[in-house]
């Protein structure tokens, strides 16, 4: 009988590593929320970043790094295989280091990038306004993947939302490329205004909106509205028009729960000289040049003082001192006359006495 060699058992060779990829890692199983690890210490669930759900209007420029070749093509000096061309050739360098490694990444708004010596052109500055519906957040990054503002944006290019809208609130935001203006556009020193429908639970009386106009103490400060009126009056709810000049996180939320209304839905109609109008819900269009000079125009006002700024009430001015006194006998006091000619008394009819 003729003996069976053996099988030869092959073993799995690793994928080949393309340009700019590397090896994935093992996975790691992490312990769900609330249980214990195997060294016996309960693992704590996930706590909610402001990054999920916030109204604060501080522009995001975190994460702005993209592929080298990605900016380049962006930039208009071709197609995306070119790019990669020219980084493998060594024509590009960022800030002054020759870059050859595909992976390379870069933030043209933060690095200076040159292509043959001449610096990258400056992408145009475009400005989208959008109708933003709720369960959409505005952060660029979602870990979740969620749907994002900028994806309903149809650019290619690099944007960010001028503020933020929360997850549940909906109306204006500004989408763009401009830094510049979405700085002064949300930096409350230059007081642009921000204008928000709320529709809130029960029945605002008087009093209710002398405090907001008042001040609202929250734990960062206080939170004071430049003007607030109510619109109109339901069986159960009623909506409110509240004007800020100011982007504290979830501000008109936080403020309206303080005097103790939940608020329903929160939209915001108006940013500046910019109104959302008759633009549908989900829906985005471009600005006109008209609009761009007016938001410009809004932001260029001279910064707000700090105790409007801040809330707080100016200090009072300080009082003149008093004159210093003489002694009278009999121990009272008078103020001292000025120095001069002295003068007598006066006698019956006014005539002085020499």
């Amino acid at each position: 009988m003729t003996r069976k060699s053996p099988r030869k058992i092959s073993t799995p060779r690793p994928a080949a590593r393309g340009r700019g990829h590397a090896l994935r890692k093992p996975a790691v199983r992490r312990p769900a929320a609330g249980s214990k690890s195997a060294a016996g210490k309960k693992v704590p669930a996930a706590t909610k970043t402001a990054a999920d759900d916030s109204t604060g209007d501080e522009t995001e420029h975190q994460g702005d790094e993209e592929r080298l070749q990605k900016v380049l093509a962006a930039a208009g000096l071709g197609s995306r295989r070119y790019c990669e061309e020219l980084i493998e050739t060594g024509r590009v360098e960022v800030d002054g280091q020759v870059v050859t490694a595909l992976g390379s990444k870069a933030d043209p708004h933060t690095q200076r990038i040159r292509v043959d010596g001449s610096p990258l052109p400056a992408p145009a500055r475009v400005y989208f306004v959008l109708n933003k519906p709720t369960g959409v957040v505005s952060t660029n990054s979602d870990p979740s993947g969620r749907p994002r503002v900028i994806d309903l944006v149809p650019y290619r290019g690099r944007l960010f939302t001028v503020g933020r809208l929360d997850l549940s609130s909906e109306g204006l935001i500004l989408v763009t490329n401009d830094g510049e203006l979405a700085n002064r556009l949300t930096h409350p020193r230059y007081g642009v205004e921000k204008t928000y429908h709320a529709e809130v639970a029960g029945t605002l009386e008087r009093g209710d909106l002398e405090k907001l106009r008042g001040g609202i103490h929250l734990a960062e400060g206080l939170a004071r509205v430049e003007r607030v009126r109510v619109k109109h009056q339901y069986k159960n709810s009623t909506l409110l028009e509240i004007v800020l000049a100011e982007g504290r996180n979830r501000e008109v939320r936080r403020i309206l729960a303080r005097i103790g209304h939940k608020v329903l839905r929160l939209k915001r109609v108006a940013l500046g000289p910019l109104r959302l109008a008759e633009l549908p819900l989900g829906a985005v269009r471009p600005l006109a040049r008209d609009e761009v000079r007016a938001l410009r125009a809004s932001a260029r006002h001279q910064p707000r003082p700090r105790h409007i700024r801040s809330g707080a009430a100016p200090k009072p001015k300080p009082k003149r001192p008093a004159p210093p006194t003489r002694s009278i006998i009999g121990g009272d006091s008078a103020p001292r006359s000025k120095p001069g000619k002295a003068r007598g008394p006066r006698a019956a009819g006014g005539a002085r006495t020499k």
